[in-house]
């Protein structure tokens, strides 16, 4: 089989969003998939049903998951081989996180584009119960659309949630009548970008982390300051160390530690973990395998700190 690379369309979101029925919509358009093979996977099957009618004339073949231990590279490079697929669909389970999958795609799967879709009157329920959840499909997502959206939703915290999580996406809200609204509130960044020298405030770090994950490229050769928790990982050598701040999501027992890797040409010596404040140079390594861009900090100071007032950081300050 050939090992040219198949782009992958990444339909995201929670049971009863609106997937399925987005999903039909692009498929049934008159220029989408035209004399091409396309692999539709479903992860979850809601009240609603792909109407097969609707893709007359187009080669469609739907497949299944069930579970997740079948998000096998093998079984889906099996998958699309055999329908020899010129574009994937994939409608994604909301309840099983991405690296499920992004973790056992076959290499010659490459993401093209990723669509969160979620109810504009339930994303604040999700937010507080599921949190991490959200910020771990809402931080790949290029496009996010809100849909059953009416006039009195409120639209300042809607945008709110993405833009504390993800601040490079398209949000799009769709009313009753089927209207598509582009979002244009403007969001500037709590520091200034185009100084060569960023001093990250503590209360800044979760919509820094954020920002420079989703665009690192921005931040290529520029020098950042900023106040972290210090830990050197087994896997690592002694002068590579994991810098960075547990971020809360939802609530304190939902957090996760949010690191640079971090290279510093001096000995310094840590058990567990410290908080410093750091002052590095800021280089940017591109992936090829999951086509991302990384930050690499290169540290050129460093000193033992008091923590932050607040010592886990938050995108909801």
């Amino acid at each position: 089989m050939s090992d040219k690379a198949i782009p992958v369309y990444l339909f995201l979101g929670f049971l009863e969003s609106g997937k399925t029925k987005f999903i039909q919509e692009t498929i049934s358009s008159k220029r989408f998939g035209l004399d091409e093979n396309i692999l539709l996977v479903i992860c979850e099957e809601g009240i609603e049903e792909y109407d097969l009618s609707q893709f007359s004339g187009k080669s469609i073949k739907l497949y299944s998951i069930e579970d997740k231990s079948e998000l096998d590279a093998e079984l889906l490079l099996k998958i699309s081989d055999e329908c020899d697929a010129d574009k994937i669909m994939i409608e994604y389970n909301g309840m099983w996180h991405l690296t499920d999958l992004l973790f056992n795609k076959p290499s010659k799967w490459k993401i093209f584009q990723t669509v969160f879709i979620a109810e504009a009157p339930t994303i604040q329920m999700y937010m507080q119960n599921y949190g991490s959840l959200v910020v771990d499909k809402v931080n790949v997502s290029d496009v996010v659309i809100f849909n059953r959206y009416a006039n009195r939703a409120d639209v300042n915290e809607l945008h709110r949630i993405i833009r504390s999580i993800n601040r490079r996406s398209e949000i799009y809200y769709e009313a009753d009548n089927g209207m598509m609204i582009a979002d244009d509130i403007e969001d500037p960044l709590p520091y200034d970008i185009n100084v060569p020298f960023i001093i990250i405030k503590d209360n800044d770090y979760a919509i820094w982390y954020s920002d420079i994950m989703n665009d690192a490229i921005k931040y290529n050769g520029k020098s950042v300051k900023f106040k972290a928790l210090i830990t050197s990982r087994p896997e690592h050598p002694n002068n590579i160390f994991a810098v960075g701040r547990y971020i809360m999501t939802c609530c304190e027992a939902d957090m996760e530690f949010c690191w640079f890797v971090a290279l510093y040409n001096k000995y310094f010596s840590v058990q567990g973990e410290k908080w410093v404040t750091v002052t590095a140079d800021i280089t940017v390594q591109h992936h090829e395998t999951e086509n991302i861009d990384m930050p690499i900090l290169k540290i050129v100071d460093l000193y033992e700190c008091e923590p932050p007032e607040i010592p886990i950081a938050s995108f909801f300050n």
